[in-house]
């Protein structure tokens, strides 16, 4: 498939706490805060999906939903597979993390938490990952280009 221009592009916006994969090319917008987005791309059928959570890990008690780390990434993954893509053509890139409210303790850094789930489980499905901005104190705006693997990245600053 050649790479699609943005013009032809069909577009969606992702929620947070939720999960997009298509065959068909899409652009895929997203706003990150705490929470991380981890896009992965198959090269060799230029299949892309995206992921949106807020929180690191599922507890094991309710639903186990995309709302955290390690339940989004699991379910993007096997989307892909069903989709044809195969682990050793796929890759990464990750996004978000930042801690935008200030506060006295850091005793509880959500955004660092949900990075360091998003690389450990990468590291054990030996998923490489080509890039990654994560972390700082700005949300960020991300276009993730489910065709080409291409993601475009817009910091978002407080007002």
């Amino acid at each position: 498939m050649k790479p699609e221009t943005a013009e032809k592009l069909k577009k969606h916006f992702l929620y947070p706490s939720t999960i997009w994969v298509s065959a068909e090319p899409y652009e895929i917008t997203t706003i990150l805060g705490s929470c991380v987005a981890v896009c992965l791309f198959d090269h060799k059928l230029s299949i892309g999906g995206i992921n949106h959570y807020m929180l690191p890990l599922w507890n094991g008690s309710g639903l186990a939903s995309p709302k955290y780390g390690n339940i989004a990434i699991e379910k993007l993954y096997e989307k892909l597979i069903i989709y044809g893509c195969k682990n050793d053509n796929i890759t990464a890139k990750i996004f978000g993390g930042a801690e935008i409210i200030e506060k006295k303790t850091m005793n509880y850094n959500i955004g660092a938490q949900n990075i360091e789930i998003a690389l450990e489980i990468l590291q054990t499905m030996r998923i490489p990952i080509l890039s990654s901005s994560l972390g700082g104190n700005l949300g960020r705006k991300i276009i993730f280009n489910t065709a080409t693997g291409e993601v475009r990245q817009f910091y978002v600053s407080r007002s």
